[in-house]
């Protein structure tokens, strides 16, 4: 049998009695959009407030922008294309070293905004503006090396060769839970290839968006280039007007598989190019022959980093009978050990999630779960005394295919643990999402690592690790998590066209 672990004398918080958080340059915290080279205000005047997750209190508001206004910053981003695609490789490289260094040098201001939107802990925060860091290093590095082909004809009398070109303007939706690395990952890849842009962040984290624009200005990205517009209520006709201006030529967008299909639609009207990276449901895999102690260090990094609130973490886990019961009170004494609160508190490493009904739709498959015979190891429960949007970290056994864990992305900091018998059974209960973006296992074996790193129906796989994301990584899913790759040498292939010219000598 199970024994059950206590959780310890649980997860202190300090709420913090400032909202805005303490820069060392203010002027990274924009309150305005970022059009064609000016920051500005809706002209309607309208705004909306954006909240510290953690505190519930106001960081302060940014613009509602209109579509007209958007259609304007399109109209922008489509007149700087003219000059911009005629910008020579290296120079469109040495903007985003330019660029990268910038955001180097103010990392832990950028760090602590990211935190104060989001809610992560500041030390997560510090990764994500690293990642960002790495995804324009690697992209400048791309950019000179965007090479045609020569190809011979079966006519001796002609040439064949093909160029890459820049798709033109490019319209980037990105979400919430890493409002830094999404936008850079896009971006990067965008200017790499002579691409503008028009960038629609989540109205609940626009801060960080508008300080990186801030810095594209002062790395000198030409106007046009990088636009920024904020908006709550008007996210969805923001979507659509995205998708369906015939003056943008490719679509890209990081979030819900039911948006992702809504905005794949309206894109389908101009036969836009589009890539989507989009709903996960992570299976993690412990077989009998894995490191357990490794496992339990793995499954703790995927699950529980962003409080859960990653497309990528793991969200099912398969653990061999034979270590089951160790696993699971291994993983337990991990999760008693965590701190909950502010994430610019000390030590926390568990910050809020991004609203109340996030917490609902986890307390949701724990309710179920444990209605349906699942047993609670630790947590369960909102931290009410913490804030409104506060979760404590959750494990439970004894979960089965019957509960709603399983076949929906919980998106929250539960982990459901599932006993397994054999290595077709747990690849069949793996590849029964209807997504597929990562998926992870623990084996010594290398002839299983082979078997089922194949037989996973995933578009990116972690072996004997839990955390896989860098720059050199080709980013994306398949079967409903999407399509296109984002990061790696394959990363640019989206936001270029490959023209065939054919000369008679």
């Amino acid at each position: 049998m199970l024994a059950p672990v206590r959780r310890a004398g649980i997860r202190q918080f300090v709420r913090s009695i400032t909202t805005k958080p303490d820069l060392s340059k203010p002027e990274l915290l924009k309150t305005q959009s970022y059009v064609n080279g000016q920051w500005v205000n809706a002209k309607s005047g309208a705004t909306f407030t954006v909240d510290n997750p953690a505190t519930s209190e106001p960081i302060g508001t940014v613009p509602e922008m209109s579509v007209e206004e958007l259609q304007e910053a399109i109209s922008a981003a489509k007149e700087a294309f003219k000059d911009f695609r005629k910008v020579s490789n290296r120079e469109r490289s040495n903007m985003l070293r330019r660029w990268s260094q910038l955001l180097a040098e103010n990392q832990e201001d950028l760090a602590k905004i990211l935190t104060v939107e989001n809610g992560k802990p500041l030390a997560e925060a510090r990764g994500e503006i690293g990642s960002c860091i790495a995804n324009f290093d690697w992209f400048a590095e791309e950019a000179p090396r965007i090479y045609g082909d020569t190809i011979p004809s079966w006519n001796t009398s002609n040439r064949m060769h093909t160029i890459k070109q820049p798709v033109g303007v490019c319209g980037i939706i990105t979400p919430w839970n890493f409002p830094a690395s999404m936008i850079s990952r896009k971006v990067g890849a965008a200017i790499a290839a002579g691409c503008t842009t028009v960038i629609k962040p989540a109205g609940a984290t626009p801060y960080s968006a508008l300080a990186m624009a801030e810095l594209a200005e002062k790395a000198g990205i030409p106007k046009g280039v990088v636009n920024v517009l904020t908006a709550s209520e008007n996210v969805k006709a923001f979507g659509k007007e995205i998708c369906e201006n015939p003056l943008i030529s490719k679509v890209t967008f990081t979030g819900s598989t039911g948006v992702g299909k809504v905005l794949m639609s309206q894109a389908a009207t101009g036969m836009k190019k589009v890539s989507f990276e989009l709903g996960g449901n992570a299976p993690f895999i412990v077989f009998n022959d894995a490191d357990v102690d490794a496992a339990v260090t793995g499954a703790v990094a995927s699950k529980f980093r962003g409080s859960g609130q990653t497309c990528i973490c793991a969200n099912r886990f398969y653990v061999h009978e034979s270590v089951y019961d160790e696993f699971a009170q291994k993983l337990t004494e991990k999760v008693n050990a965590m701190k909950v609160g502010n994430g610019l508190e000390n030590g926390v490493n568990q910050g809020p999630l991004t609203n109340p009904e996030s917490v609902d739709k986890v307390h949701r498959h724990v309710s179920d779960a444990l209605d349906k015979g699942g047993k609670l190891l630790t947590g369960g429960k909102k931290l009410t005394d913490v804030g409104k949007n506060f979760y404590a970290p959750t494990v439970v056994a004894n979960v089965d295919s019957s509960m709603a864990v399983t076949c929906e992305e919980t998106f929250g900091p539960l982990a459901a643990l599932i006993k397994f018998s054999t290595e077709d059974e747990v690849i069949e209960l793996a590849n029964r999402a209807e997504v597929g973006l990562a998926g992870y296992f623990y084996s010594k074996d290398v002839s299983r690592i082979n078997r089922v790193s194949e037989a996973l129906e995933v578009g990116m796989v972690g072996v004997n690790t839990g955390l896989i994301t860098e720059a050199a990584l080709p980013f994306g899913g398949v079967k409903q998590s999407g399509f296109g790759r984002e990061g790696s040498k394959y990363g640019l292939d989206d936001y270029l066209s490959i023209k065939t010219i054919v000369t008679s000598i």
